[in-house]
């Protein structure tokens, strides 16, 4: 059965099943490492009240494995362990008090993970192992499937115990029910391998046992993948047969959708900056066309017009956005109230979120300084003070933002024409324009509580001192720092004068990565586009290898390749000096001591920066109080700026 209509309103109620959603946005599942021993903890409880109460129309939880033999890292929660319902009663009284819905999310990992837990054979349909695990999987039997099944529909009963009003089946980037669909984790000959139908056998079997399980009193969804973006994984045309299947079992209310594998091609599950808004719709879209369920559509939702957007075009009946939701709680209520100026974006930097979750740490965000921190207790401020920031740069908008939010009179003095320090100059680069948002947003946010911003001021202790402050958070960042090896060269640049315009690269240029993020590799980008034939270096294996954190490395790789972007690892800059035909840099391949003499007509670096430091150390002996953040403290990267501006401001 299909559908044609459009025009769907974010504010719209909506029947799923049994209930009814108050609106049309959704806080989908996702990884967050705050389970303890397997159970619920407060950090969950506050972190999901904080998006109920910020306007979300629907919730489903992270992963509830249910089975011991699934156990991918460490902070997941155990739904087959009894011991959780007493979390799961609080988190869904504390979400409910909000008039939102919660679901669980059921899954089993298969192949997609690790017996270093466990210490048991992991369980997949074939003896197929996963390209980032590569531990061979034990394929189960008949026996094993029967327990698997009994598995979801004990943990499904479990969780309407505990209050949810419904599961979700994840059968999407990270699956043991999506390697039964995919052809190529699926090699089996028995009735749940060959067709399609023989691949969907243990997907449709356990919806039904969950179905038996909870009842018609609760929502069982499912959530499909469109496009896993792996060779013989599972496409758009197969997700639309089985979305059909589901449908005519008349077991399921609602089908959520995923593109991308949480392993191989985790870069397409949660996509970086680089990746254009609403590059998954296409899978809603054809789903919903096949189907009457109604559909949830994700594909980095950031800003109210794209949610608005792909409801009313018919793409899909809800919108599933977490990032947005996890930078700013109250994403829902204010893209329903026309306040989409007072939103906190999310960047896509993915560097607290996915970059944090991949290191085992509890989720975070860059931009957001209180994600994953929802159930500290509220910093004690003093009475109201006078507040001087010098800098405005991210971590001096934070603190000035910050302290005016509780009260406290701020001026901010910013020496350039215009605020935003080195991420305004960061944001020129390609692929990277999303990060003027943070300062942005922080620039409107000041002005909104009153803080008095003056630009083009140098602060001095004669200027501070006609302000009379009675604090000075001093957020004055971090200069290049030039290298030894660099020498007296005419021929070196950072890539700070680079971004800037100060420096203008022409013909052949070195640039050395040596701090394997988005400074060396977004110049070589930005250089390669100009003309320029690039060469970019590195002492690590791997150019910019951090960006295999934040699950840019995949993209930029292909963008270097189609720009003929040279890249050389293993190699420290010698020394450069000048000559007529140009730069002599001698690289030593350090492993072997090998050295290597190249000619160029540029060399561009990225590396460690010093604080500005000089106001701050004017001001010690003073007798005024004075804070250091940000990169005036040590230079760093975003998330520190942020954080380390808030907690200065909160602790006044």
């Amino acid at each position: 059965m299909t559908r044609t209509e459009t025009g769907a309103d974010p504010q719209a109620s909506l029947r799923l099943g049994p209930v009814t959603l108050r609106n049309r946005i959704v806080f989908p599942a996702h990884l967050t490492n705050f389970s303890v021993d397997g159970t619920v903890t407060d950090r969950h409880i506050a972190y999901y009240e904080a998006r109920a109460r910020g306007g979300a129309g629907m919730i489903v939880t992270e992963e509830h494995t249910v089975h011991p033999s699934d156990r991918p890292y460490e902070k997941l929660i155990r739904g087959w362990d009894p011991g959780v319902l007493a979390g799961y009663r609080r988190l869904t009284a504390a979400v409910h008090r909000h008039d939102t819905r919660i679901l669980a999310q059921l899954n089993h990992n298969g192949a997609q993970g690790s017996s270093m837990y466990t210490e048991r054979a992991l369980w997949a349909p074939s003896p197929e192992p996963d390209p980032l695990f590569r531990e061979v999987p034990h394929a189960v039997g008949e026996s094993d499937i029967a327990e698997l099944v009994a598995g979801y529909a004990d943990v499904a009963r479990r969780c309407v115990d505990g209050g949810f009003d419904g599961v979700e089946i994840q059968c999407s980037q990270a699956s043991v029910l999506r390697a039964f669909l995919a052809p190529a984790t699926n090699r089996r000959t028995d009735r749940y391998g060959g067709d399609l139908a023989g691949r969907a056998r243990l997907l449709l079997r356990v919806v039904a046992a969950v179905r038996q399980a909870v009842g018609r009193d609760h929502v069982v969804g499912v959530r499909l993948t469109g496009h896993d973006g792996t060779g013989g994984g599972v496409g758009i045309d197969d997700a639309v047969q089985v979305a059909r299947m589901l449908e005519a079992g008349g077991e399921v209310d609602y089908l959520n959708t995923s593109v991308g594998v949480a392993t191989e091609t985790l870069h397409l599950v949660e996509a970086p900056m680089s990746t254009p808004h609403g590059y998954s719709l296409f899978v809603p879209h054809a789903i919903r066309s096949a189907v009457s369920l109604p559909v949830v559509g994700v594909g980095r939702f950031t800003r109210p017009d794209q949610v608005k957007a792909a409801l009313a075009d018919g793409v899909c009946d809800l919108v599933g956005a977490v990032r947005a939701q996890i930078a700013d709680p109250g994403f829902a209520s204010k893209t329903l109230s026309g306040r989409a100026d007072e939103i906190r974006p999310c960047i896509g930097c993915n560097q607290e979120c996915i970059g944090r979750v991949g290191l085992g740490r509890p989720i975070g965000c860059a931009v957001n300084p209180h994600a994953g921190y929802e159930s500290g207790e509220p910093a004690h401020t003093d009475p109201k003070q006078r507040v001087v920031v010098v800098g405005a740069g991210p971590a001096g908008l934070q603190a000035a933002a910050t302290a005016a939010g509780q009260g406290h009179s701020v001026v901010v003095l910013e020496k350039l024409r215009c605020t935003g320090g080195q991420i305004r100059e960061a944001a020129t680069a390609p692929h990277r324009a999303e990060l003027l948002g943070v300062v942005t947003h922080l620039d409107a946010e000041c002005r909104r509580n009153g803080v008095d911003i003056r630009t083009g001021v140098t602060a001095d202790a004669t200027t501070l001192c006609a302000l009379r402050p009675d604090v000075v958070i001093v957020a004055t960042g971090a200069r290049p720092r030039r290298p030894i090896w660099a020498g007296s060269s005419a021929r070196v640049a950072d890539v700070r004068d680079v971004l800037a315009g100060r420096a203008t690269p022409a013909g052949s240029v070195l640039v050395v990565d040596d701090l394997g993020f988005h400074q060396a590799t977004s110049v070589a980008e930005l250089l390669a586009d100009r003309g320029c034939a690039v060469t970019i270096c590195t002492p690590g294996m791997i150019v910019g290898q951090d960006l295999g954190l934040t699950l840019e490395l995949d993209g930029w790789l292909r963008r270097a390749h189609g720009r003929r972007v040279e890249r050389l690892t293993d190699v420290a800059v010698d020394s450069v000096v000048d000559t007529p035909g140009g730069a002599e840099v001698v690289l030593v391949h350090h492993p072997t001591g090998d050295r290597r003499p190249i000619t160029v007509d540029t060399v561009v670096v990225a590396t460690h920066q010093d604080p500005v430091d000089e106001l701050w150390r004017e001001l010690s002996g003073s007798g005024t109080r004075v804070i250091r953040v940000g990169d005036a403290v040590t230079p760093r990267r975003l998330p520190a700026a942020i954080l380390e501006g808030d907690r200065a401001a909160a602790e006044l």
